[in-house]
């Protein structure tokens, strides 16, 4: 009886630790926006004197955030759905396919994972280019599902390895194409590893900075977080404006992840279980 008190008291603790380590950020970033920069500079742990929420409306005004942020939800929905229909597919494949050729093919995503985007950045903007793609929205989104793809490929893999043959051959039997197959019987299995994806995916293409910069440079197509980095002055830096600029370009993301968070966990459990 004792014992598993105190194992629940030191849980709670850990859960009341972590909450407090994860939202501490987030406070300070909600508190220091609201202040201005000479009371950031003297205490930035000090409760605002006064509530400045006019460094909302400047951020909003010389970040040009609205059609900031809509550029950034075009880039993350483009990437998510090219990622989705490319590496669900291929997961499968993978799933189901054996020997030392498939095998190499796994290593090779593999292998991607791990190379920095900094190595292949020059060459891929001179090929974009010459091919007139950059300052496109939808080309930006073509590296981000190269760069995401290998992770998600593999996650999906898991749900894909745990979906039993036998109900591929009972579609078969029941004269089921194989397209009519993975429509109807493969796809609806691996709906929470799409959906834990598409959150990871999401995340990484809303935040995601050095493509962005890089192949993103006119005024009229610029994502968020570029604007968010604009706001940087040469000599001096209105670090409330910068704050509340923060808040408001994090903020749709948190409100997202709350929202879906028990998916999120579930999908990701559920794949570390299968696997």
């Amino acid at each position: 009886m004792i014992g598993d008190r105190w194992s629940r008291t030191f849980s709670l603790g850990l859960i009341g630790i972590a909450s407090f380590s994860s939202l501490l950020p987030i406070v300070l970033a909600v508190m220091n926006a609201l202040k201005t920069t000479v009371e950031i500079g003297s205490n930035p742990l000090a409760l605002p004197t006064q509530l400045h929420w006019e460094n909302f409306s400047s951020a909003w005004r010389n970040a040009q955030l609205g059609p900031s942020l809509l550029h950034s939800a075009e880039v993350a929905i483009l990437t998510i759905l090219m990622v989705c229909v490319t590496a669900t597919p291929c997961a499968y494949v993978l799933a189901r396919q054996k020997g030392k050729f498939w095998r190499f093919i796994t290593f090779y995503f593999m292998a991607t994972i791990t190379v920095p985007v900094q190595l292949y950045l020059y060459p891929l903007y001179f090929i974009f280019a010459k091919l007139g793609l950059v300052n496109s929205i939808p080309a930006v989104a073509l590296i981000y599902t190269a760069m995401f793809s290998p992770f998600s490929i593999f996650l999906l893999r898991t749900y894909a390895l745990a979906i039993p043959v036998a109900l591929e051959e009972a579609a078969q039997v029941d004269g089921a194409k194989p397209w009519q197959t993975f429509r109807y019987v493969i796809l609806p299995m691996m709906r929470p590893g799409l959906l834990t994806v598409a959150i990871i995916v999401g995340l990484n293409a809303w935040n995601e900075f050095v493509i962005a910069v890089t192949f993103l440079q006119n005024d009229s197509n610029v994502t968020a977080i570029v604007r968010f980095y604009n706001l940087t002055g040469q000599y001096s830096t209105d670090w409330g404006e910068m704050l509340a600029a923060a808040v408001t370009i994090v903020l749709p993301i948190v409100a997202i992840f709350v929202l879906l968070q028990r998916q999120f966990i579930d999908g990701m459990t559920s794949g570390a279980v299968k696997s």
